[in-house]
């Protein structure tokens, strides 16, 4: 198994065709004990490395911010430039009134701590993690510009949850008149189930050439065949604990689409999950998903959807599913 390269949208960047997210990292669970550990998210690491990708996402705020130091850590006897870093900044990191938002304060204070737990002098990519109505855009995309213009960012990148397309076409425009680096990626929520971005989000990806790659690959767990309309989730899923996420996902519609990922798995002898990432990877405007794994296991699983080929048929068909 090895991942190919593809283009970071109009950037002159290459990047695995499948990311690697780290938002597990250093989390702690319900009862206060951390999900990912350091010395397993560096084995995790190295099976990814050892596949051939380079193109490694956090944030900030995961883990607090250990995240990012595990990530710096097992990055400190490598080569940095081998890899693709991409972070995000938005939440609150600091217990005072500018600690999170997209404030220039923020900012400012916010890159030199995530550069610092990275061990890195620069950033591939800097994402805002969600937009700020609380402070001008002309504010902080001229901060973000002065990161691009001092070498320690090298691209910028919008993450999103609600697909606000006139958001990004704002900054972006403002950009274009002030001469600011504009946002050339844009990290939104799409798998075969979450398709609100289908339309005009994508259509303003196209017109401004941003490359698109999505969060929540596998909608949560759900596109990985665990879940069956005709029987109770299974014990401990989230489709057991969480009710939000059940309302969300164990729908008929979704069932729908999830039938269709099946349908083509037993087709290509491949699993749901490989099946879901193979639809995403083929799709002509995303750049990479975003996958992330508990388990080596897992992860070999994920990364094996590199490998898995669907036929335009099959494509359509899980594309008409939904």
């Amino acid at each position: 198994m090895s991942l190919d390269t593809v283009s970071l949208g109009r950037t002159g960047t290459a990047v695995s065709e499948i990311a690697f997210g780290t938002w597990r990292f250093g989390r702690e669970n319900d009862a206060g004990a951390i999900e990912i550990d350091e010395p397993r998210a560096h084995e995790l690491l190295d099976t990814y490395a050892a596949a051939g990708g380079q193109f490694i996402d956090t944030a900030d705020m995961y883990g607090d911010g250990r995240a990012e130091s595990y990530i710096g850590s097992w990055l400190a006897d490598r080569d940095r430039e081998a890899f693709v870093l991409a972070s995000k900044v938005f939440w609150p990191t600091r217990e005072d009134p500018n600690g999170r938002g997209l404030g220039r304060k923020h900012l400012r204070d916010t890159i030199g701590r995530i550069l610092d737990r990275l061990g890195t002098d620069y950033l591939d990519v800097l994402y805002i993690h969600r937009w700020d109505d609380d402070t001008p855009v002309e504010e902080f995309m001229r901060t973000l510009d002065g990161f691009v213009r001092d070498g320690k960012v090298n691209y910028l990148g919008a993450s999103t949850f609600e697909p606000n397309a006139w958001k990004v076409t704002l900054a972006n425009e403002l950009a274009d008149r002030r001469g600011y680096e504009p946002f050339t990626i844009a990290q939104p929520r799409y798998n075969a189930v979450n398709r609100e971005i289908e339309g005009n989000y994508l259509e303003m990806c196209d017109h401004y050439d941003i490359g698109v790659v999505p969060w929540s690959p596998l909608a949560g767990g759900f596109l990985t065949g665990k879940y069956s309309r005709d029987a109770e989730p299974p014990a401990g899923s989230r489709g057991a604990t969480d009710e939000r996420f059940a309302t969300s996902y164990l729908t008929e519609a979704n069932f729908d689409a999830l039938d269709a990922v099946e349908s083509v798995a037993s087709e290509v002898d491949a699993t749901p999950a490989q099946v879901s990432l193979a639809w995403l990877c083929a799709h002509p405007q995303v750049t990479a998903p975003i996958v992330g794994a508990r388990t080596v296991e897992q992860l070999e699983e994920d990364l094996s959807a590199a490998e898995v080929t669907l036929s335009a048929e099959q494509f359509e068909r899980i594309a008409a599913a939904k």
